[in-house]
């Protein structure tokens, strides 16, 4: 039954890719469609109102600076809206302003789509803050994901030197996707009991005749969006555990295809504008080759349960039920784990400081890769930057020049996914090592050893990744981790971002060259081969080292 499901979530999730991949191609292919006639004069009144009514196509550095002008805006008002939050309206339970170094971290989190929570949701923000900052910035994070996703399509598959309008990109990503799939979210979690309301906490009377206070809020309406846009914070400070944000099953399934299914789309998404579907089905194969594989070590870990424990002859007929709910079991505990780490979503239904070490080693490593399908838009590119990097390299051992979507793969582009290959472990591995040099940085951690190891190494990990779940052992919230964790949220977003354009723009600014026979051939089962053992590959040489001094060690040590 268990395994029952795991693979019935995942079935549904291929039957969405097509439907909803072709709808993302019609949304961002700028050619006339059914839906213009629906969201056509919504976007036309946005676009009056802001100034937007001249939108021509962009250069790769101008698309890329105004995505960077535009986050940098939001980020200001944001700011300002938490460190003033107790003096704004819609505060029934009188939370007060945010510190300014959290205050940093969290606008900082939010806009690069990380959701890194130092803070609990719950207490932590006013509803205002909650609905103007938290929900605006999960929209927008998303929307810039997934522009640079399209943006990055079109420098790979058209015949000119743009790679779009990023406005007329963000608004649609908006009026044509994301809001009108979180309403339906929204509406569906409604249905199955999941709060959206603005009135104030709950009084309660338990049974030993004390009261106590009960959160409640919009939580359906910012449940929908942290998942659909691989956002990931959550209303409550125990994410999707709480029972009010996931209260059965039935919306666990709900959340996992949510935060799953825009990444998945994508890949065929890029099959349209390649005109060549079968490009697309090749990288969507890799990622659930990857994600597969994943999804099995962290489940059977699970379902052994603790070697230590095993050893004293403790049952373990349930598996490690340590940090998870009895509503969802391994199961779905292990699935929601590995999606909403393959996804970068870093919403959790269980903790993971509490999975067995082989079970916590699975998040990392897909963090540490960053495209196991990845965040929305994100992910993609990622993959598609290791596909280049495997046709060069395939290029270089048969010794002609490498060509990839009918474009020679040259110096330029190599140095730019060079650096943005080396930047992602560069800014894990470096502040890793500096928390461990200082007494700030070494004084969080709750559990000493190997685990401890895990849990800082995870934090700039999950914030490099732009996933945001935590190893929550770890006492993240000083100035210290809220300014690191920061500045390593920024450089994984926007490192990246900057240089794959920068890959983009060069490859449209070529000339096409037609396919020969010497041509290697990018839509085939050998080609999803190569691209898998390339991410492997890279990753394991780049990350090993780290894992054997943290959950691998971990995990030796509980078998002696």
């Amino acid at each position: 039954m268990a395994i029952l499901q795991l693979v019935a979530v995942i079935v549904i999730l291929v039957f969405l890719v097509k439907p909803l991949g072709a709808y993302i191609f019609h949304v961002f292919s700028n050619e006339p469609n059914r839906t213009d006639k629906i969201f056509g004069p919504i976007e036309r009144l946005i676009y009056g109102l802001t100034g937007l009514k001249n939108r021509a196509e962009m250069s790769w550095k101008r698309y890329t600076l105004s995505l960077i002008l535009t986050n940098v805006i939001l980020v200001a008002v944001s700011y300002l809206i938490l460190r003033i939050q107790k003096w704004l309206p819609i505060n029934p339970n009188g939370i007060d302003n945010m510190e300014s170094t959290l205050s940093f971290n969290t606008v900082i989190s939010f806009m690069t789509n990380t959701n890194l929570q130092h803070y609990s949701g719950e207490t932590g923000l006013s509803y205002f803050s909650q609905m103007a900052v938290i929900m605006m910035m999960m929209f927008t994070s998303a929307a810039s994901g997934i522009v640079v996703a399209i943006a990055f399509i079109r420098g790979l598959t058209s015949k000119g030197k743009t790679l779009g309008n990023f406005f007329t990109d963000f608004v649609k990503a908006h009026t044509r996707l994301l809001i009108p799939m979180a309403i339906i979210v929204t509406l569906a979690l409604v249905a199955l009991k999941v709060p959206q309301t603005l009135s104030p906490t709950v009084q309660a009377t338990t049974l030993e005749g004390g009261t106590q206070q009960i959160a409640i809020g919009p939580v359906a309406s910012l449940v929908s969006i942290k998942h659909l846009g691989t956002n990931g914070g959550g209303f409550m400070g125990v994410n999707s555990s709480h029972p009010f944000e996931n209260p059965n099953p039935l919306t666990n399934v709900i959340e996992i295809l949510s935060m799953w299914c825009i990444p998945a789309a994508l890949t065929y998404t890029f099959g349209r504008f390649a005109r060549n579907q079968k490009q697309g089905w090749v990288i969507f194969s890799a990622m659930l080759i990857l994600f597969v594989s994943f999804l099995s070590i962290v489940y059977t870990s699970e379902l052994r349960g603790n070697p230590a424990l095993n050893a004293l002859g403790i049952d373990a007929s349930q598996g490690n039920m340590e940090g998870k709910e009895v509503r969802f079991g391994i199961a779905q505990s292990a699935l929601f784990t590995t999606v909403t780490t393959a996804a970068t979503t870093g919403s959790v239904n269980n903790m993971h400081d509490t999975l067995t070490p082989l079970g916590g080693l699975v998040p990392l490593a897909q963090m540490m890769l960053n495209c196991v399908f990845g965040g929305d838009g994100v992910g993609l590119v990622n993959m598609l930057m290791y596909a280049i990097l495997g046709v060069f390299l395939c290029g270089l051992m048969v010794g002609r020049t490498p060509e990839f979507m009918g474009r020679k793969i040259e110096a330029r582009e190599m140095k730019l996914v060079a650096i943005a290959i080396l930047a992602h472990p560069l800014i894990i591995l470096a502040p890793t090592a500096i928390a461990f040099l200082t007494d700030l940085g070494k004084g969080a951690i709750s559990n000493p050893g190997f685990h401890g190891i895990s849990q800082v190494l995870y934090e700039y990990t999950s914030s490099a990744a732009n996933n945001g779940s935590g190893f929550e052992g770890l006492a993240d919230n000083t100035t210290f981790w809220n300014v690191s964790t920061g500045l390593v949220m920024l450089f994984g977003r926007y490192v990246s971002i900057v240089a794959l354009l920068g890959v983009a723009g060069s490859l449209a600014a070529k000339q096409w060259v037609p396919e020969t026979i010497g041509t290697f051939r990018t839509d085939t089962k050998l080609f999803t081969g190569i691209l898998v053992g390339i991410v492997l590959i890279i990753g394991a040489l780049t990350f090993l080292p780290a894992l054997v001094l943290g959950p691998i060690a971990e995990h030796l040590t509980l078998l002696k």
